[in-house]
């Protein structure tokens, strides 16, 4: 409330304060939307003065009980100014000059302040009106009693008066009682109700593609991703994704044949776009509920979960899902392909993990089981259920020797397509400084059992490394560029075992929601032997909202 609103606005009889003050001229609705800052009695006084009787309701402010100290608490604060025509901020022109030079004359308030500015809208203590207030209902007395003034004109100021305080006292008793009732509307909430966030976050990627032996195509997958949060600390996690079932050349080239390494390799992940073979119906692809079965520990458990999520983390090469923008855009090289297992993590499956955060070292402990075929009791190649074929079981320790150098021991133990297969990796990163990092991945296998789909039985010990460099904000903000090579499945026994993939990008930013990244990858000595080297080139990009 400033001083203009009720000094101003309350002059030529003090009728025009309840004009411009509607709130105070009549009793407040129990509906109506009230300002705290125009309800005093309702909160602490905002000056030094709070604990004085200057402080009391206006109902309790009359002539004869309001002490000479609250009259002083306003006139010390504004000079004794006594004429209108003392202020060099009110002109005779403004709409307040009348009402001001009534109150000052006729009643006696201070108006102005010791440099002659009446300064209307600064705010007003409760402690000032009080004693404004006050003056004028002793103005008034004094009037009525020895006969002066205008008796009319008293009649309606002091009725003026009256209503004021009652209004005022209106507002703050309405105020306490819609604040005792939220209160108690908090308690009951807090005690029985049922509340939820959710938040919607979307992801589409379309690739233009050509390469070695195939044709330009366009590549197309769109996720939706809803994170729910029931109560503190635990998440419910959904996601649904569809796509046009596109292909690239690599994938081309792996699918004559049989694919052993491509992105839907039946033995490992070992190239390709990321984005190829997403169905064109919509997918369930995760389904997941995580929270903290005790302080340190975080479970997550779900009917549809990925290995990728929880296991082979690096922050400079990671699954696409943790940033888009700045990330290889082949599978290769955004996980282990021997530590997560092609088969179970391309459709996820039921299942559950867990991380413990040591408390007093920098240590974190990674476990996880997924069933790729949990809801299928009897089924066709595969054993299928929850402890059946296709599963993978896998164990991380990561250590923080610092918060730029950071390393993964991971051990994994899947069956897939009545093949056990047992891997030992590591994983490590290293930031330089803020803009440069260089990565690596390391793991080395064993496969045994005959594999129906290649009517095979393997004896295989294969090795699998990559490295790559990344730099950010290279010529462009905001900006990420990347080069990694590596060799996903080093076996001679099956296939070529010198295949080796390449891959180098740069992606930058068109807002905060587009970014577009033009990529090339090749894969030297595909495992399938009758393909020569395959060049592809790849325009992305990601819209995500």
């Amino acid at each position: 409330m400033s001083k203009k609103n009720w000094l101003a606005g309350g002059l030529s009889s003090l009728g025009m304060l309840c004009q411009v003050l509607p709130g105070w001229a009549a009793p407040v609705q129990s509906d109506s939307h009230v300002q705290a800052a125009t309800i005093p009695d309702a909160v602490e006084p905002l000056d030094d003065r709070a604990g004085s009787p200057c402080a009391t309701t206006p109902q309790q402010i009359q002539p004869d009980v309001l002490e000479a100290g609250c009259e002083s608490a306003f006139d010390g604060s504004m000079a004794q100014v006594r004429s209108v025509n003392e202020l060099s901020d009110v002109r005779p022109t403004d709409w307040a000059y009348q009402t001001l030079q009534t109150l000052a004359e006729r009643y006696g308030v201070a108006i102005g302040y010791p440099d002659g500015t009446f300064r209307g809208n600064q705010a007003l203590t409760r402690n000032e009106f009080a004693a404004a207030l006050s003056r004028v209902l002793d103005e008034i007395s004094q009037q009525f009693a020895t006969g002066q003034g205008n008796v009319t004109q008293l009649r309606e100021d002091f009725a003026t008066l009256q209503q004021l305080q009652a209004s005022y006292g209106t507002i703050a008793a309405d105020l306490r009682d819609r604040s005792n009732q939220l209160e108690t509307q908090i308690t009951t909430l807090e005690r029985q109700g049922f509340s939820t966030t959710t938040k919607l976050s979307g992801q589409t990627v379309l690739g233009l593609t050509n390469g070695s032996n195939a044709r330009s195509t366009v590549l197309a997958r769109t996720r939706l991703s809803l994170i729910t949060s029931f109560a503190p600390n635990s998440i419910l996690s959904t996601q649904l994704e569809v796509g046009n079932n596109g292909n690239d050349a690599i994938g081309r080239a792996h699918n004559r044949g049989q694919n052993l390494l491509g992105t839907l390799g039946l033995l490992a992940d070992g190239g390709g776009l990321n984005y190829v073979a997403v169905d064109t119906a919509v997918q369930l692809r995760k389904l997941s509920y995580t929270f903290q079965p005790a302080p340190d520990f975080s479970l997550t458990v779900g009917a549809r979960l990925l290995p990728r999520d929880f296991i082979d983390y690096n922050r400079f090469a990671n699954d696409v899902d943790s940033d888009p923008t700045k990330n290889f855009s082949s599978s290769f090289f955004t996980n282990n392909p021997l530590i997560v297992q092609n088969q179970i993590d391309r459709t996820g499956g039921a299942g559950a993990a867990l991380t413990w955060k040591a408390p007093q070292f920098p240590l974190t402990v990674r476990a996880l089981y997924v069933a790729a075929d949990a809801e299928r009791p009897n089924g066709g190649i595969t054993e299928g259920g929850l402890f059946g074929d296709r599963n993978q079981g896998s164990l991380e320790v990561e250590y923080d020797f610092t918060k730029n150098i950071v390393a993964r021991l991971q051990f994994t133990k899947a069956t897939v397509n009545n093949v056990d297969i047992f891997a030992g990796g590591l994983n490590a990163e290293w930031a330089f400084n803020r803009d440069f990092a260089v990565f690596g991945r390391f793991a080395i296998g064993s496969y045994n059992g005959f594999n129906p789909l290649l009517n095979q039985t393997l004896d295989l010990n294969p090795k699998s490394w990559s490295i790559g460099f990344v730099a950010r904000r290279l010529i462009i903000p905001g900006s990420t560029a990347g080069v990694a090579i590596g060799q996903p499945f080093i076996e001679k026994d099956l296939g070529d075992a010198t295949q080796t993939n390449f891959e180098m990008f740069y992606s930058f930013l068109l807002n905060d929601s587009i970014s577009v990244t033009p990529a090339l990858t090749v894969v030297s000595n595909p495992n399938n032997r009758d393909r020569g080297t395959i060049f592809e080139w790849l325009l992305r990009l990601v819209y995500s909202f």
